[in-house]
């Protein structure tokens, strides 16, 4: 089975890649919008309009943790690395500019929902803190919302909600 994000509302259509040749045309009609759009079966180009292989990270590649999207009934699994400084975590949407852009149509997620902020203190450990964007469903922390302007101190496997999403925060490996 593959999926085709539609180019208009960002849903993923399914279907099943098996009866048909490399190259051939299809038209499809998103389920949600009911937009047509084409497609050309063929590894590059099928590849090229499912975004969410180019935005998957791998984690920890930063050297300052990440954070891995591991439940979410809109979408799929989902690792982001962090970098250093403020790290806006939100829903995707094209023309945005969060630093971590999750790929869901969890509508309960801002685009702009929290911040994680990741700070390595002159001792050279990291030190990272969480607080809502803030957002309109708020954030979770261990299942405790975040107040309005609470910064809490983050560490390794806090489970972090957002919206019906839920991620889990990785800390970065300590030398």
């Amino acid at each position: 089975m593959k999926r085709v994000r539609c180019p208009k509302c960002d849903h993923y259509n399914t279907f099943d890649e098996t009866p048909y040749k490399e190259g051939q045309a299809l038209v499809f009609e998103c389920e949600n919008c009911r937009k047509q759009f084409k497609i050309r079966i063929g590894t590059s180009k099928l590849a090229a309009t499912q975004k969410d292989a180019d935005r998957i990270k791998e984690t920890n590649d930063s050297g300052f943790g990440s954070v891995t999207v591991v439940e979410n009934v809109f979408g799929f699994r989902q690792s982001f690395a962090l970098k250093e400084g403020e790290n806006i975590i939100g829903r995707y949407n094209p023309g945005d500019t969060v630093t971590i852009p999750i790929d869901t149509n969890d509508r309960s997620m801002d685009r702009r929902h929290c911040v994680i902020t990741v700070k390595r203190e002159p001792s050279g450990t990291m030190n990272y803190t969480l607080r809502d964007y803030p957002s309109l469903t708020g954030t979770f922390l261990f299942n405790r919302i975040l107040g309005d302007r609470e910064r809490v101190v983050i560490e390794d496997g806090a489970i972090i909600t957002l919206g019906a999403t839920t991620l889990i925060f990785q800390a970065a490996v300590q030398e």
